[in-house]
């Protein structure tokens, strides 16, 4: 990864109607929300307001990216019964959806015959792919991420994404 390629935030901003995430693991472990998991697991409490400082630079960059016609989706592919992270993410999903995100859960068993890459994505546009690369621990790795660009990465991406949307539960009926 050169020092030139845009990130995350850059990508998200140059996007002119569509950003989709695609979700393939059953757990997580970024050092960013440890701290909250730990405490979730500890009492059962999630940090779900939007105005908190965990969540509102999240909030904030999703609502301006909505707010300018960018329609930003989230569809994750999850393994059941869930697995203690996924409940986490689940208490915590109004947030994304309070932000302007949509979001749906497909079961895993349910994507069998579903082209899937081999890493968590966004695709921007139909058009660039920004890989996640996470350790077997679920943190990130170095580097964290990886942008492609080629049409057939592009493609086999989004109609991943799509297929799972299309199968996907509306987050509002999907219970853990």
């Amino acid at each position: 990864m050169s020092q030139k390629e845009p990130g995350f935030r850059e990508l998200l901003a140059a996007a002119r109607y569509s950003a989709v995430h695609l979700e393939m693991r059953d757990a997580y472990g970024v050092g960013n929300e440890a701290e909250d998991f730990e405490n979730w697991k500890r009492t059962g409490h999630r940090d779900a307001d939007p105005g908190s400082a965990y969540w509102m630079p999240w909030v904030k960059l999703i609502g301006d990216t909505v707010a300018r016609g960018v329609t930003v989706r989230r569809a994750r592919v999850v393994s059941e019964p869930v697995t203690e992270y996924i409940r986490y993410e689940h208490a915590g999903t109004p947030v994304n959806l309070h932000a302007g995100e949509q979001v749906r859960w497909l079961p895993r068993r349910q994507a069998s015959d579903i082209a899937l890459p081999g890493n968590d994505c966004w695709v921007f546009d139909g058009e660039t792919v920004l890989f996640n690369h996470f350790t077997g621990d679920g943190n990130w790795s170095d580097p964290g991420w990886e942008i492609r660009t080629e049409p057939a990465v592009a493609r086999l991406a989004s109609a991943a994404f799509e297929a799972v949307w299309e199968r996907g539960t509306p987050h509002e009926n999907y219970q853990v």
